[in-house]
């Protein structure tokens, strides 16, 4: 894209891309560190459920490397809110994943039933804030994204699956094609 592309597009798309970028952020945070945290706990597991904890371990790592890639799209891109928008609610729904991973190997205890619900509210309210009528503008629905991304770091924190201040583990994003980010509506 040229610079007078770029100057063609209007000031608050920059700013709806910080937003977007937070939240995408934030959710490929959690599921970098959820995916560390099944790691850690499968390799102090016992071997009765190995298979399980291997199945749960390999999801999250997947859903941290999908949630980093939607991140990178929004490091590589021009601000466009519809698709950084869509970046985040697919961070979320990575993040929303590994979530999922994160209450199997922790079972149905409160913290970890809390987080995956938070998770997926967080997912959800992504998906709405991209959705084909809003395109990533819509304030109302962006505060609502926001707000459930903060309640679903919290959630995790008190889970145990993020400890605040942990210095989160990188991702690689792996080989991004073309095919690949179509497939991810990017």
């Amino acid at each position: 894209m040229s610079e007078r592309d770029q100057d063609r597009r209007p000031p608050e798309a920059a700013a709806l891309r910080q937003r977007h970028a937070a939240r995408a952020e934030s959710a490929a945070a959690r599921a970098a560190a959820l995916s560390h945290y099944i790691e850690r706990r499968g390799s102090a597991a016992e071997s009765e459920d190995s298979t399980a904890r291997a199945e749960a371990a390999w999801k999250s790592a997947h859903a941290a490397r999908v949630a980093a890639g939607a991140l990178a799209v929004i490091a590589e891109s021009a601000p466009d809110p519809a698709a950084d928008s869509r970046c985040a609610r697919n961070a979320a729904a990575s993040a929303a994943q590994a979530a999922r991973m994160g209450r199997l190997v922790d079972g149905d205890t409160e913290p970890s039933v809390a987080a995956c619900t938070a998770a997926l509210t967080a997912s959800l309210a992504a998906s709405a804030a991209a959705g084909a009528g809003h395109l990533g503008a819509n304030a109302a629905l962006n505060a609502e994204a926001d707000d459930t991304e903060k309640h679903a770091v919290a959630a995790a924190e008190r889970a145990g699956w993020i400890q605040p201040g942990e210095k989160i583990p990188s991702v690689s994003t792996g080989v991004r094609s073309g095919e690949v980010m179509s497939m991810m509506h990017l």
